[in-house]
């Protein structure tokens, strides 16, 4: 039989421990995606190629030198691609912590398992007394899984990238790179609601959850 803990009273559903392993992947994982967003802030934006040719002209010309579109494009492209090569070396990183999460997931006891707060959630709404605090619960667990299945598109979609010189891989680069972009977003966006989400839930009538995520229990 699957370990289903008894919850009596509502405002212990979000006062969960977290094991050392996970919060040492949470925030890890926080560190290594805010990396990745300024990588990519960076090379979409100050270094990007198109942006920065004109720039190289005039700085050359400044000088005495004299450089042609194509020399100059050749300059600002390698700024960006260093720091593509950056993002690309991260996302191997993120890779790692995909797995990392696996691993952790199936070694934890029952009670710790997110697939158990999942079921845990639908047990409790079955009640009638604390079902409003169940859907929540529930909605929260939810969208972890969404944030996981996410992340691991976003680590697949990635790799297919990385190893875009494969023929298979080559042939579908295209919706790589859109799925890849779209992905991003998502995550970017669900970090965002993550954490104004539980700013708001620590401030109000579940304090300790930010605590919780830094010392293991916030009861």
């Amino acid at each position: 039989m699957k370990y289903i803990p008894i919850v009596e009273n509502a405002n212990y559903l979000f006062k969960e421990k977290h094991s050392l392993s996970v919060r040492i992947w949470h925030w890890t994982t926080f560190l290594v995606i805010a990396a990745s967003l300024v990588t990519v802030l960076f090379a979409s934006t100050v270094f990007a190629t198109r942006d920065n040719i004109s720039m190289v002209q005039e700085q050359v010309q400044s000088k005495g030198g004299i450089v042609s579109p194509i020399q100059a494009r050749a300059v600002a492209h390698e700024y960006s691609d260093k720091l593509w090569m950056l993002h690309k070396y991260i996302g191997y990183g993120l890779c790692f912590l995909v797995l990392s999460r696996i691993v952790i997931e199936v070694a934890h006891s029952n009670e710790e398992k997110l697939t158990n707060k999942v079921k845990k959630a639908l047990f409790l709404r079955a009640g009638k007394s604390m079902r409003s605090d169940a859907n929540h619960y529930l909605f929260v667990k939810l969208g972890y899984v969404f944030f996981y299945f996410i992340f691991i598109t976003m680590a697949i979609t990635g790799l297919g990238l990385a190893y875009e010189d494969v023929p298979f891989l080559k042939s579908i680069h295209k919706p790589l790179i859109q799925v890849h972009g779209f992905v991003q977003y998502l995550i970017y966006a669900f970090i965002l609601v993550h954490i104004a989400g539980v700013v708001r839930a620590d401030v109000t009538d579940k304090k300790g959850i930010v605590s919780g995520m830094i010392n293991g229990s916030n009861t």
